[in-house]
């Protein structure tokens, strides 16, 4: 199927330049296989490439996640800390030791992590740098003209958004939840619907995929970026390769960036989550029904203001379900939002997500631009936090989960 998608022979000589060096972490999960006759057999990575690509029923104690923090060795590989910050590696021959391209694999290979060296790129920021080169870069689209839809998951950045205003194309907003996607892809073929098809989508959660399957497809995300490199790198000398690093910045300099991060709060009591989150539908409720306007947050005049929030529900515009509850959003004046969602609320206690987001321009220059993630969105994370009372009610100082 890969091979019906993309282009092989391009993605092969990319990774046979002497310039060019690529790791993959299957986190001992069923990637494994994919990984060995896809990336080894078919595209010729060496072996020692290909890591922790023996499925094994415990996943070798790893915890199969495809994020900064669950994988932490090919993290540390990629000259990276677990906030995403640049790992100190002293001379430049030490950086040049870096491979160029790193990815991981999740547990069932759905999901995926996308790697520069020395730079994270966020799954926001993946899927609409993916959706912004599909025609360009990847046969499976250019073949059919180009994608016909977008969509993501409501807590997803909005970095999508964009590419889908300049391609032309509807974008979806839609609740967590592969199904959503898949009802927008089978719109036409089941339920006599508009053609959707084909449709890019994805996930805040490292998930990403396109409407050749109905669930997301880790392989198939990290093919898209060799693909976009491989093209990229289309007589472009050794020695002057354009890095993941460049596509993101390229990107961001077009679209603007939507800075992005999320924090989980993991094994919280069930309780204690409830009862703030019932404090912020409580707060989304007055603010509705007063009808008032922006709302300063803040202790300055040009401090943080509320300009809207709501609890996102959802009606599927292909079977007309519809889907309330799916997460408490706020949004800034400014553009920035933060968003609330509650999962997991059983005997073992809660998790409580926080998605912060703020948007910079594109005509700012390079250095705010590319700012550090933590310390641009530092005043969001704080007007979030205390606007939620998340400390006082869970008694957490600091999130389990960075991603």
């Amino acid at each position: 199927m890969m091979k019906t998608v993309f282009d092989f022979a391009a993605i092969k000589e990319l990774l046979a330049r002497s310039d060019f060096s690529f790791v993959y972490d299957g986190l001992s999960g069923i990637a494994g296989p994919y990984a060995h006759r896809i990336f080894g057999a078919e595209l010729g990575v060496p072996a020692d490439a290909l890591r922790n690509c023996t499925p094994l029923p415990d996943f070798g104690g790893h915890h199969p996640d495809p994020n900064l923090t669950y994988a932490p060795e090919l993290v540390k590989t990629m000259g990276l800390q677990r906030d995403g910050t640049k790992l100190p590696v002293g001379a430049a021959e030490d950086i040049e030791a870096i491979p160029v391209f790193g990815a991981a694999a999740d547990g069932d290979a759905d999901r995926n992590m996308i790697l520069g060296r020395q730079f994270f790129v966020t799954p926001s920021d993946s899927v609409a740098i993916i959706a912004a080169h599909a025609r360009e870069c990847i046969p499976y689209f250019r073949d059919q003209g180009g994608v016909k839809a977008l969509a993501r998951s409501m807590p997803t950045s909005m970095a999508l958004d964009h590419v889908a205003k300049d391609l032309g194309v509807p974008l979806f907003e839609v609740p967590t939840g592969w199904k959503f996607f898949g009802n927008l892809m089978d719109s036409k073929a089941l339920f006599g619907g508009e053609d959707y098809c084909p449709l890019i989508c994805g996930e805040e959660s490292f998930g990403t995929g396109a409407s050749h399957i109905r669930e997301k497809d880790g392989p198939w995300a990290v093919l898209c970026w060799l693909s976009i490199l491989a093209r990229k790198n289309q007589g472009v000398a050794t020695g002057s390769l354009v890095s993941v690093r460049d596509v993101v910045v390229a990107h961001w300099k077009k679209y603007g960036r939507n800075v992005y991060c999320r924090y989980d709060y993991e094994g919280v009591g069930t309780a204690d989550a409830q009862t703030m989150m019932a404090r912020l539908t409580g707060m989304i409720d007055m603010w509705t029904q007063s009808g008032q306007g922006p709302v300063p947050l803040g202790d300055t005049a040009d401090g943080p203001v509320l300009a809207s929030c709501s609890v996102f529900e959802y009606t599927d515009p292909v079977d007309g379900s519809v889907s309330k509850n799916q997460g408490w959003r706020f949004i800034l004046a400014d553009g920035s939002r933060f968003v609330f969602r509650l999962s997991g609320t059983g005997s073992v206690g809660a998790t409580i997500r926080l998605y912060l987001e703020r948007y910079i321009a594109p005509s700012a220059d390079e250095a705010a631009l590319t700012a550090d993630v933590q310390a641009a969105l530092g005043p969001i994370v704080a007007c979030a936090l205390k606007f939620s009372c998340l400390e006082e009610y869970t008694g957490r100082k600091e999130p389990t989960v960075i991603t």
